[in-house]
């Protein structure tokens, strides 16, 4: 019979749509099982056969769970505020709500085409007012919260406000930017501005002064993931480092939870390690320095205070505030051209550059508190302001970086660790020693040495010991259109929340998508945009007279913002009252499977649990942690096509002739590619761009062979597939099983177009094994024990694969499985329809048609997965191969429920036997059992 894939794949779809198929209830008495895909980004470029390959592996699991009797959540949505729309505004002048719209059409017209189990009533978008809406009311409540280090949570800031009142900072004990000191009576008689201040260098959400990643380009600050190489990921501008004012959410104080945390979810190691690496916990002591001929103190973090009597120098990082104060005036233009230079880097470029040592003199010294020797001060850029407190005390001969840094600047070495090694050459950087060089330290070891000198920095009050993170706090403003608008207007320069009866704050409409001439951001072009306190609206920015109209934060939020939550909306996505029903969080809690890519170990997923944890400390949620298992799917790679051009010239060389010639490699489209094959279409290449239509070249056979690579699939390679090209052709099942087909979910691999004709046989095999010709025939007749067998192996593995997410071993299973079933020419309903279930997982659509077929009205989808019997895989009989002094001489087909003294027995009595053995006893029988016979004689 044809298997006709287009029309029953449009058929079940439609089916799908029109049944609602897959919408999930919450009032039900199943257990729950919530699947989930990292949020989409909608881009112009639509899906690409690399996408699906996570959404295809939660599919089948989502499908299988239903199969167990589960309530599946398993929701889709957009995370749609993003810079490409914007930056396509900019240049095209088309709001970003249109391009925006038309790219997630064309998204949900490619993922509906492959069969997805979504529930598409639960689709959210991050950029609807409605889901901005609670994005926005988070944002408030963080801003009314403190985090409380000795009940070590986020609580409401009326606590900390009420402990102000009865005690100043008297037993405070907050995540704070500034230690700060007064007494109740000074908080009492304080100005409505002061407290206001004052609250701000303890709220969760706050504005301070920052450090930023500036594209002046884009107009906009960039998170350190949107930076490469000093230059923006998108567009390629150059980024510097600049202090601005900006929105900081306060994650650093739940550092140690975050770490905590970890142990308790079932997430790939790498990722656990990134996330560790990037909270960087470290221990060891803070101590103040004093600047020669200044009244500033330099204070350091160190994690070895036991090496204080080897430090030599001191480096600042080049943004510390104090380089300016203690720069000499011989030394000015030389620290100023550096700050200016590594103001074009990254942190991230900084901390990765570790070979290059650069930095400059300030012309200051510190004193060393314990040695009393004199320290020059210089800064580098590979100290960071973020981490610690922006200097560091070097003691080169024990750190490499240092060591490298005063053999640049030829600076003392004072080895304190003792060594046979000469640390003049190399540092010696182990613990596994005792300090020498260090006074009262001399002959301790490391945690000894430790211990007594925070002591002893402790005593002398120039310092303590302390637990350090290398997390920053994360930064909340860009300065850009597209993205949420942050509901704070400002009153004598403070910023206070909008109530939640203001919310969303719309994002206003602007004549462009520029900064302003005065270089506010793009919301400053907005001719409605200022905030009425005594009418609670929105009115015209004319209007503002800081009397009664106000200014609205220009800002907004930046893209990571949406995300952070939107796992819970999907548990309640229409509601207008609350984000989200608490009975509702309670039953989805957790989500039990995340499948998504590895990239956002330290961004998504950190700020994810970072919202999660502060919604459960204010008591919205119960669950602390927001994704329990998690699974990073590996890349399908692209087959690039180059072909090469020698230099100079507009020849065009097919590859095995190129290495007579200096040549470039230059990518051209796939689609130009004859069929399978690795020729070029010449007339293709031609018309494909101007600069090859006269171009000369030169063939082997009459043909031009490109050379291919294995690549990341993207447009700029012109390698990308189609996935509704592959559709088209061998169906949507078809692709589903390949994908999953090619290899280890977590593993990247090599798409190969050619590779689909084998599991498109497979399906059709698989058809044809329910029709006899081109007429529908299954035997209600008893299957016999070995159909039986062949169907209880199947489930066996399938089972297994599917709960340790090996999809890959599945479908070599289910072809074994029809090849077997073929070759008996098996048509019994027992064996079949049971079928139809293991399988339609990975392939929905041909089972459900013949599910169809098989006499039922309801979908497949919510059959019970079929029982495993392992009665039908216990072997009645085992073919035993018999070796005669190691080589195989018969086999012979005895009992699986026989001894190994049974069946030596037996053996010893076949006639085969007697012959080889020639009435001679043997030396030794070796009875594996239901493996193998060896007798040596």
């Amino acid at each position: 019979m044809f298997y006709d894939h287009q029309q029953i794949e449009k058929k079940w779809q439609k089916y799908w749509e029109d049944n609602q198929t897959y919408k999930t209830s919450d009032l039900t008495d199943k257990p729950k099982f919530y699947v989930l895909d990292m949020f989409p980004y909608p881009s112009g470029a639509g899906l690409h056969v690399g996408h699906p390959l996570g959404y295809i592996a939660s599919d089948i699991y989502a499908r299988y769970k239903r199969h167990q009797g589960f309530n599946v959540l398993h929701p889709v949505g957009y995370d749609s505020f993003g810079l490409p729309a914007e930056q396509y505004a900019i240049q095209t002048g088309q709001h970003p709500a249109v391009t925006t719209e038309q790219n997630i059409t064309r998204y949900e017209e490619q993922l509906r085409k492959i069969g997805f189990s979504f529930d598409w009533s639960r689709e959210v978008r991050t950029s609807d007012a409605s889901y901005y809406k609670w994005t926005q009311w988070i944002f408030i409540q963080l801003f009314h919260s403190w985090y409380n280090k000795n009940t070590d949570k986020a609580e409401s800031i009326e606590t900390l406000i009420q402990h102000f009142e009865e005690k100043g900072t008297e037993g405070l004990n907050a995540s704070q930017n500034d230690k700060l000191n007064f007494t109740s009576e000074e908080w009492k008689n304080a100005s409505e501005i002061d407290k206001e201040d004052v609250l701000l260098n303890y709220r969760l959400a706050y504005r301070a002064e920052t450090t930023v990643n500036w594209c002046p380009a884009l107009g906009t600050v960039l998170a350190n993931d949107e930076v490469k190489d000093g230059k923006s990921e998108r567009g390629g501008f150059p980024v510097f480092q600049k202090k601005m004012m900006q929105w900081s959410m306060r994650i650093s104080a739940y550092s140690e939870r975050l770490l905590q945390g970890l142990k308790t979810l079932d997430w790939p190691q790498p990722l656990k390690d990134s996330q560790e690496y990037w909270i960087g916990k470290s221990q060891g002591a803070q101590v103040r320095f004093n600047v020669e001929g200044h009244d500033e103190i330099v204070e350091v973090f160190t994690t070895r205070p036991d090496t204080i009597f080897g430090a030599t120098f001191m480096v600042l990082a080049p943004e510390n505030p104090l380089v300016e104060n203690i720069t000499t005036a011989e030394q000015k233009v030389e620290v100023d051209t550096y700050i200016e230079q590594t103001s074009k880097k990254t942190e991230r470029d900084r901390m990765a550059d570790v070979k290059n040592v650069s930095g400059a003199f300030t012309g200051s010294y510190a004193i060393n508190p314990f040695s009393g020797e004199k320290m020059p001060i210089y800064i580098s850029d590979y100290v960071l302001m973020g981490y610690g407190t922006g200097a560091v005390m070097a003691v080169p001969a024990h750190d490499e970086r240092d060591h490298r840094f005063a053999k640049k600047f030829n600076l003392d070495i004072k080895k304190v660790v003792e060594t046979e090694e000469d640390i003049h050459e190399k540092s010696f950087d182990s613990k596994d020693s005792v300090c020498v060089n260090s006074d009262f330290l001399n002959g301790l070891n490391y945690n000894d040495a430790k211990a007594l000198i925070i002591d002893a920095i402790e005593k002398k009050g120039i310092g303590h010991g302390t637990t350090n993170y290398r997390q920053r706090d994360a930064i909340f403003s860009r300065q850009r259109y597209w993205g949420e608008p942050v509901p704070i207007y400002y009153k004598e320069g403070m910023p206070y929340t909008l109530p939640n009866s203001a919310l969303p704050l719309e994002l206003p409409e602007v004549e462009k998508y520029l900064p302003t001439e005065d270089g506010d951001p793009p919301l400053g072009n907005s001719k409605t945009f200022a905030w009425d306190e005594t009418n609670q609206k929105v009115v015209a920015t004319d209007l503002i007279d800081d009397q009664n109209v106000f200014p609205l934060e220009l800002s907004t939020m930046p893209g990571w913002a949406g995300s952070s939550w939107y796992f819970l909306r999907y548990m309640d996505p229409n509601n207008d009252e609350v984000f989200a029903k608490k009975e509702l969080t309670d039953y989805w809690g957790q989500v039990d499977l995340y499948i998504g890519g590895s990239e956002h170990a330290t961004g998504h997923l950190l700020y994810s649990r970072f919202w999660n944890m502060f919604l459960k400390d204010r008591g919205y949620i119960n669950h602390v942690e927001p994704f329990q298992k998690l699974i990073n799917q590996g890349m399908i790679l692209g087959m690039s096509a180059l072909i090469h051009r020698i230099d100079g010239t507009n020849k065009i060389v097919s590859k095995n002739l190129a290495s007579e010639y200096q040549t470039q490699k230059i990518p051209v489209d796939i689609s130009m590619l004859v069929g399978t094959t690795d020729e070029i279409d010449v007339d293709k290449l031609k018309n494909w761009r101007p600069e090859f239509s006269n171009a000369e070249f030169i063939l082997e056979e009459g043909k031009l062979i490109t050379e291919r690579e294995v690549d990341k699939m993207s447009k700029r390679t012109y390698n990308v597939v189609n996935p509704d090209d592959i559709c088209d052709e061998y169906g949507a099942d078809g692709l589903r099983l390949y994908e999953m087909f090619l290899g280890p979910l977590e593993q990247s691999k090599p798409w190969n177009t050619q590779g689909l004709s084998g599991v498109y046989g497979f399906l059709k095999k698989f058809w044809n094994l329910y029709f006899n010709g081109d007429v529908f025939e299954v035997s209600d007749e008893e299957p016999t024990k070995a159909e039986y067998k062949i169907l209880h192996t199947l489930i066996k593995k399938v089972i297994f694969d599917i709960e340790n997410f090996s999809f890959n071993t599945s479908v070599s299973s289910f072809m074994i499985a029809v090849n077997e079933l073929q070759k008996i020419k098996c048509n019994k309903r027992n064996i079949l329809e049971p079928l139809a279930v293991i399988i339609s997982p990975y392939a929905p659509h041909i089972c459900e048609e013949v599910w169809n077929l098989l006499g039922h009205s309801e979908s497949i989808e919510f059959e019970k997965f079929p029982g495993l019997n392992e009665e039908y895989l216990i072997e009645e009989e085992i073919n035993y191969p018999v070796s005669v002094n190691g080589k195989m001489k018969f086999k012979i087909s005895l009992s699986a429920q026989l001894s190994a003294q049974e069946v030596e027995v037996l053996v010893l009595q076949n006639e085969k036997m007697k012959e080889i053995l020639e009435g001679k006893a043997p030396k030794k029988i070796i009875v594996v059992p239901k493996k193998i016979v060896n007798i040596v004689i």
